[in-house]
C-alpha cells in the first residue's frame, strides 16, 4: 500500500520552507527544513542524542506524560483516562497495540460519538510482536510503552483539526522541550491496523523515531481503500522515547525504571559494565535487527565494528544487562496483563501472558534469580500502581496468579525434561533436525519453553532454528483472534436480506409478550423474514427464540432464530406465506421465560463468582439454554466445594432480595466512565449505543439478551455442575426456577431408587457379615470348650473378648429376632443357636446399652432344657426391676451368673415363647 506526494504536500510543510528529500539508504522520503542525506532515522543514521541530550531538561516518564497531557489539554483536548491493555471491547483483537484501538471501530466508523472531541490520553500499550529484541536493541523494542495519543474525530457536520495543525501541535509540543524545528524530520509512511488505514509521518529526531502522526481516513475490505465517514488524526507519542531523548542514557530501561533498580538489585546482581563502551555501542544498537539470513550475534558484531569497541570484552556484561532489562520489561507487561483480569493459559490472551511469565522465569534462573518472578511483579505493581491505580485493585491476586503459574512451569519441566530427550533421541535417529512448528508444540503441550528445547536438542547433536524464530513462529499464531467460520445457513441468509431493512425488535419493548402481528418482507421456503418480530435471534450466548407463524390459510414451525446485518431471520419448517402477508407469530412462552431466567441468573452469577474467587475471574463464555445454562469463567484452579457453595449461596441471596433488573441505552463513553470495562464481561458489544442490563448494586453489563425484571423471578439457582474445561478456565453448568424444581425431582426420585438399592445392599452386608463374626465366633467358642472342660485364665480371656466383639456386632446390625416397645421401656429379644455362658452374657449386656429403660432376653437350648440371659439397664432398674428379680419370677431352675444388669440362668423347658410372654408381663406391670 503506498500514498502519492499529495497526501504528504502540506500548506504548513511549503509556507515554512520544508523540502521533500530522498533518503540515500532506505529510499524513503521526508520533510526537513534544512538539506540532509538521508532520513536521519536509525539506522540509517547513528543516535546522537546518547550521551548528548537534545532536551533543555531531563525528564522521567511520569514527568514526560504529565507535560505531555498539559500540552494538549492547554490547546482544547480533554483528558481521557487510560482504557485497560485488554480490549475486551474488540472481537479481532488481543491486546491493545496503540491508543487509537480504544476508539475502534465504533467511534472511526461514525457509530458513536467520541467520549471528547479532540481528546487526548496516555495509553498503556503492549506489543509482542518484536518480543525476541526486546533487549538487545536496549531500548528500542519494548513489549509495553505508554503511546501519547492525541486524538482528533473530523465528522462530515464537524471539522476539528487535520493534517496541519497535526504537524504545528508536534513541532510545537518539541520546541515546547528545548528541540529545535530544524532538527525534527518527518518521515512519510504508511499506517494500517484494526482495518483502517491511512498516509502518515514518522517524526525523527537525534535518530530516534519519538512520534506516528497518522491520518486515518480509510477502511480496508476485501485487500481495496474506501473512504471512512470519519477522518481521524491519530497521533502517537512515545512517552519513553522522549523520555531516553531526555535523558541521552545508553539504554531506554535506564530511563523507564531508574525509581525501581535499586529494589530489583535487591533480588538480582545487576551486571556492570564498562559505561563508555556500552554508550559508543547503544548509538549503532539500532543495527541490531535479526533477520532471516542475519543472526543477533552477527548484527552485535556489525554494530560493534561500526561504534569501534571490543565485542568480545563488552558481550560478557552485556549479555546479562540485556537479560536484566528484558524481564524488567516483561514483568510490567504481566503487572499490567494480569491486572486486567487475565489467568495465563494456553489460548488466546492467556498464552501470551504465560509466555511471558515463563519466558522471564528462565531468564531469571540464568541471572540466579529463581525465586525473584513474583516480587519483581510486586515492585512493578508498587510503583506502576501510583500512576495506575487499577494496578493495586488486584495486588495480591495478581501475585497469586503468578506464583502459582510459576510452581506450573517448574513442575512442567521437572516432568517434561526427561520425556523431551526421549524424543528428541527418536528425532535425531530419523531426521537429525528439529523446526520451529516442533518447538511450539513442545511448548504447548509440556510447557517447555524455547530456550529449553533448543539447548536439549544442540545437547543432543541437533540442528535448531534460532530462538528468535522460533518465537516468531509461535506469536505468530496467538497475536490475532482467529476469524469465526460463518455457519452456512447465516450465508445464504445474508443474499436474503442483502436489501432489507433492519427488523424491529418488539421483545425489548415487552420480553414477556407471546404474541405479534407483521408483515412477511422475504420469503423462502426455509426462511423468512418480518418487519417486527418477538423472536429473540440467537445472540451473546442466548439461543434463538422457537414457536410458530400463522396465516390465513397456513402455519409454519419456527425452528430457530439468527440476526444477520441487522435483519432477524425466521427459520421454519411447514408452509410458506407470500411476501405482504399478514402473519401472526407467537413464540414458545414457557421456553422463553426460561430462558430469560437462565440470562438472568449468568449476571448474577459472574458477579458471584467474582466476589468469591476475585476480580480475575471473567466470563470466558456462555450458553443460555431452556433447561439449563452454562457459565464459562477465567481461574487458575479447580473450584473447592466451599467456593462453589458460595457462589451459589451468593447468587440466591441476590435472587431472594428482589433486586430490580433495568435495561436501558446508553452512549457507549457514558457506559464505559460510569461502569468502567467490566461492561464487557459477556464480550465486545455492537457497534452504536450499548444496551445496559443492571442489577442495581449488583451487576452491570452490556448485553442484548432477554432478562426478567426482578431477580425474585429467577427462582432458585442450582450449580448442578463444575468442570474444567481448559487450562484456566472453569465451567459452570446450572439450572434455574422451574427448570431447577424440575432437575433437582429427577434428582431426588434418581437418589432415592439408588438409595433404596444401598440400604438392601447394605443390609444384606451387614447381615453377611454378622453371620460371618457369629460363626467365627461359635466356632472359636466350641474350640476353646474343647480343649478344656475347665479354661485356663487365658482361655477364659480370649473367650470373653470374642464374645465382646460378636456382641457389639450383633447390636450394630440388629440381628436379634424381635425388637419392640412395651410402655415405654424397650424389649429385645433373640433365640440363638450356639449356647455359651460368656457370649449370652456379653449379648443381653449389649443389648440394653441405651439411654432409654431396656430389657432384653436371650435364650439357647442347653443339655438340660433352656439357657436364658436376662439384661436390664439401670434406666429400668430404677422402676423395680432386677436381673434377680426376672430369674425369680420365671422359676429359674438353676442361677449360674448374677450382677446389677445380668443374669445367667437354666429353666426346665424346652419352648422359649412362654417364657418369653412371661418376661413381657413383668415389663408390662411396670
Amino acid at each position: 500500500m503506498e500514498f502519492g506526494e499529495e497526501h504528504y504536500a502540506i500548506e504548513y510543510f511549503s509556507g515554512r520552507g520544508y523540502r521533500r528529500l530522498r533518503c540515500r539508504s532506505c529510499g524513503k522520503y521526508f520533510w526537513t527544513l534544512v538539506e540532509r542525506e538521508t532520513c536521519g532515522e536509525a539506522p540509517c543514521e547513528p543516535y546522537t542524542f546518547i550521551g548528548s541530550p537534545p532536551v533543555k531538561r531531563p525528564y522521567n516518564i511520569s514527568e514526560m506524560r504529565r507535560a505531555f497531557l498539559e500540552f494538549f489539554e492547554a490547546r482544547g483536548h480533554r483528558v481521557i483516562a487510560p482504557y485497560p491493555v485488554v480490549p475486551r471491547w474488540r472481537k479481532d483483537l488481543y491486546l491493545v497495540s496503540a491508543s487509537i484501538v480504544d476508539f475502534q471501530p465504533h467511534v472511526t466508523s461514525g457509530s458513536t460519538e467520541p467520549p471528547a472531541n479532540p481528546l487526548v490520553i496516555s495509553q498503556p500499550c503492549i506489543r509482542m510482536v518484536d518480543i525476541e529484541k526486546v533487549g538487545p536493541t536496549l531500548g528500542r523494542h519494548l513489549t509495553i510503552f505508554e503511546m501519547g495519543g492525541a486524538h482528533a474525530f473530523n465528522f462530515p457536520y464537524r471539522e476539528v483539526y487535520w493534517k496541519d495543525r497535526t504537524v504545528e501541535l508536534c513541532v510545537e509540543f518539541m520546541e515546547g522541550l528545548g528541540l529545535r524545528e530544524e532538527d525534527i524530520i518527518f518521515k512519510e509512511g504508511v499506517w494500517a491496523g484494526g482495518g483502517n488505514a491511512g498516509p502518515c509521518y514518522e517524526v525523527i529526531h537525534s535518530g530516534l523515531e519519538v512520534a506516528t502522526l497518522v491520518f486515518m481516513s480509510y477502511r480496508t475490505f476485501n485487500g481495496v481503500l474506501e473512504e471512512l465517514p470519519v477522518r481521524t488524526v491519530d497521533t502517537g507519542y512515545g512517552i519513553e522515547r522522549y523520555s531516553w531523548l531526555s535523558q541521552g542514557t545508553p539504554t531506554a530501561f535506564q530511563v523507564i525504571y531508574s525509581e525501581i533498580l535499586d529494589k530489583a538489585a535487591e533480588l538480582i546482581n545487576i551486571p556492570s559494565s564498562d559505561e563508555e563502551s556500552l554508550q559508543k555501542y547503544a548509538r549503532y544498537s539500532a543495527w541490531i535487527q535479526p533477520a532471516p539470513g542475519l543472526s543477533l550475534a552477527e548484527a552485535r558484531r556489525k554494530a560493534a565494528s561500526l561504534a569501534g569497541v571490543d565485542l568480545e570484552r563488552l558481550m560478557p556484561h552485556l549479555e546479562k544487562l540485556e537479560r536484566f532489562y528484558t524481564v524488567l520489561d516483561h514483568t510490567k507487561s504481566i503487572a499490567f496483563i494480569l491486572a486486567d483480569g487475565v489467568v495465563p493459559s494456553n489460548s488466546k490472551v492467556g498464552y501470551l501472558v504465560r509466555l511471558l511469565i515463563r519466558k522471564a522465569q528462565r531468564i531469571l534462573e540464568q541471572l540466579g534469580g529463581r525465586r525473584a518472578l513474583q516480587e519483581l511483579v510486586a515492585i512493578q505493581l508498587d510503583h506502576w500502581g501510583k500512576e495506575f491505580p487499577r494496578l493495586l485493585e488486584m495486588r495480591d491476586e495478581i501475585i497469586e496468579l503468578t506464583s502459582h503459574e510459576v510452581e506450573k512451569f517448574s513442575e512442567s519441566v521437572n516432568r517434561g525434561i526427561s520425556r523431551l530427550e526421549r524424543e528428541l533421541a527418536e528425532t535425531k535417529r530419523s531426521r537429525g533436525e528439529i523446526d520451529a512448528d516442533f518447538i511450539a508444540k513442545v511448548y504447548e503441550e509440556k510447557g517447555l519453553t524455547p530456550d529449553l528445547v533448543i539447548s536439549a536438542a544442540l545437547k543432543a547433536g541437533l540442528k535448531t532454528p534460532t530462538i528468535e524464530e522460533v518465537e516468531e513462529r509461535m506469536l505468530s499464531k496467538h497475536l490475532e483472534k482467529p476469524q469465526e467460520r460463518e455457519d452456512e445457513r447465516i450465508i445464504e441468509a445474508a443474499q436474503l436480506v442483502k436489501d432489507l431493512p433492519k427488523t424491529e425488535k418488539l421483545f425489548y419493548a415487552d420480553p414477556y409478550a407471546a404474541r405479534f402481528e407483521a408483515t412477511v418482507l422475504a420469503s423462502t421456503p426455509k426462511m423468512i423474514v418480518l418487519d417486527k418480530t418477538l423472536f429473540y435471534p440467537e445472540g451473546g450466548g442466548q439461543v434463538g427464540d422457537t414457536g410458530k407463524l400463522m396465516w390465513s390459510g397456513g402455519e409454519a414451525r419456527v425452528t430457530d432464530t439468527q440476526i444477520v446485518d441487522g435483519v432477524i431471520v425466521h427459520f421454519i419448517d411447514g408452509g410458506q406465506p407470500r411476501v405482504g402477508d399478514v402473519v401472526e407469530g407467537e413464540i414458545d412462552y414457557e421456553r422463553r421465560l426460561s430462558i430469560m431466567r437462565h440470562h438472568t441468573a449468568t449476571h448474577i452469577l459472574i458477579a458471584s463468582a467474582r466476589r468469591v474467587l476475585g476480580k480475575h475471574a471473567w466470563q470466558m463464555g456462555a450458553k443460555k439454554e431452556a433447561d439449563f445454562a452454562r457459565l464459562d469463567i477465567s481461574h487458575h484452579k479447580p473450584l473447592s466445594k466451599e467456593e462453589i457453595q458460595s457462589i451459589e449461596r451468593l447468587a440466591n441471596e441476590v435472587v431472594s432480595r428482589r433486586l430490580p433488573v433495568k435495561t436501558f441505552w446508553l452512549p457507549r463513553s457514558v457506559a464505559e466512565e460510569r461502569y468502567g470495562f467490566t461492561l464487557y464481561q459477556g464480550g465486545e458489544a455492537p457497534l452504536g449505543e450499548v444496551r445496559i442490563v443492571e442489577i442495581e448494586g449488583w451487576d452491570a453489563e452490556a448485553c442484548g439478551g432477554t432478562h426478567c425484571v426482578n431477580t425474585a423471578e429467577v427462582g432458585f439457582i442450582k450449580i448442578v455442575k463444575v468442570e474444567r474445561i481448559q487450562d484456566g478456565v472453569v465451567r459452570l453448568v446450572y439450572t434455574t426456577g422451574p427448570a431447577a424444581y424440575k432437575y433437582l425431582s429427577g434428582f431426588i426420585g434418581e437418589l432415592e431408587k439408588r438409595l433404596e438399592g444401598v440400604e438392601k445392599e447394605l443390609t444384606q452386608l451387614k447381615l453377611g457379615y454378622a453371620k460371618l463374626v457369629e460363626n467365627y465366633q461359635e466356632t472359636v467358642l466350641k474350640k476353646v470348650e474343647e480343649i478344656s472342660a475347665t479354661p485356663s485364665p487365658q482361655l477364659k480371656k480370649m473367650e470373653e473378648v470374642v464374645a465382646d466383639l460378636a456382641a457389639k456386632i450383633w447390636n450394630y446390625s440388629k440381628s436379634y429376632q424381635k425388637e419392640e416397645m412395651v410402655g415405654g421401656t424397650r424389649l429385645i429379644f433373640d433365640f440363638r443357636p450356639v449356647v455359651n455362658e460368656t457370649y449370652f452374657a456379653s449379648l443381653a449386656r449389649e443389648a440394653v446399652k441405651h439411654n432409654t429403660p431396656s430389657a432384653a432376653l436371650i435364650s439357647g437350648k442347653s443339655k438340660t432344657g433352656m439357657l436364658i440371659a436376662v439384661g436390664v439397664n439401670r434406666q429400668l432398674s430404677k422402676l423395680g426391676l432386677s436381673p434377680k428379680l426376672v430369674a425369680e419370677k420365671l422359676n429359674a431352675s438353676k442361677i449360674l451368673h448374677i450382677d446389677d444388669t445380668v443374669a445367667i440362668f437354666e429353666l426346665n423347658a424346652r419352648d422359649v415363647r412362654p417364657i418369653y410372654n412371661e418376661f413381657k408381663k413383668l415389663v408390662e406391670t411396670l
